[in-house]
């Protein structure tokens, strides 16, 4: 009878130890993503200011993408912050005298997913915003495969290639969320999996 209860306790750590990894390695993957792809927009937009000295092309834009696009920075930059927690929270789980209660660990997971689904909610927003008013100028263009050049109002205007550059960093934000959305979406699979091996109340 001992023997068996060695070998359940066996099992069960086993089964919080490897919690404990998974979350450690997926907020490192999940952090050090983050932070590459959502440096591509910041290069970016250094890369359009230094040769062209703005940041913004000829085509005037919606004021409410650049409003979109700022909050969408900023659920980016909670959720490389959020994944750099995973890392600690990770240690915490492995170690008995500090390990949270599953529903603390849940709560801070559905916390990421949270986050993770208004980062791809804005950026898909954003993305369609600006794919639609690119398509506007091109549908008002004269439809012979000329430059879409507009004038109209007696004011300039013309698709550039900081237009693309634009999209191209709106897709690498959307790329960086919808991963930390799937890798959130693992941990909490990893951590249901794990139901009945947490302490009923922190002892922290």
């Amino acid at each position: 009878m001992s023997m068996f209860t060695r070998i359940v306790e066996s099992l069960h750590g086993a089964k919080i130890e490897g919690l404990a990894k998974t979350f450690s390695r997926l907020g490192k993957i999940g952090f050090w993503l983050q932070v590459v792809l959502g440096s591509i927009p910041l290069a970016v937009t250094f890369f359009v200011f230094v040769f062209s000295g703005s940041i913004s092309g000829p085509r005037s834009g919606l004021p409410i993408v650049g409003l979109l696009s700022l909050v969408n920075m900023l659920v980016l930059l909670f959720t490389i912050v959020w994944f750099y927690r995973y890392i600690g929270l990770g240690r915490r789980i492995a170690d008995p005298g500090s390990r949270p209660t599953e529903s603390a660990v849940l709560a801070t997971v559905w916390t990421g997913l949270l986050a993770s689904s208004l980062g791809v909610m804005f950026s898909m927003v954003v993305m369609l915003l600006e794919v639609g008013q690119l398509l506007f100028y091109f549908l008002a263009a004269p439809q012979a495969g000329v430059a879409t050049i507009q004038t109209a109002g007696g004011a300039a205007s013309w698709v550039s290639a900081v237009d693309l550059l634009s999209l191209l960093a709106l897709l690498q934000m959307l790329a960086a969320e919808v991963i930390t959305l799937v890798l959130g979406l693992w941990l909490m699979f990893r951590t249901t999996q794990a139901a009945g091996e947490f302490p009923t109340a922190a002892e922290v």
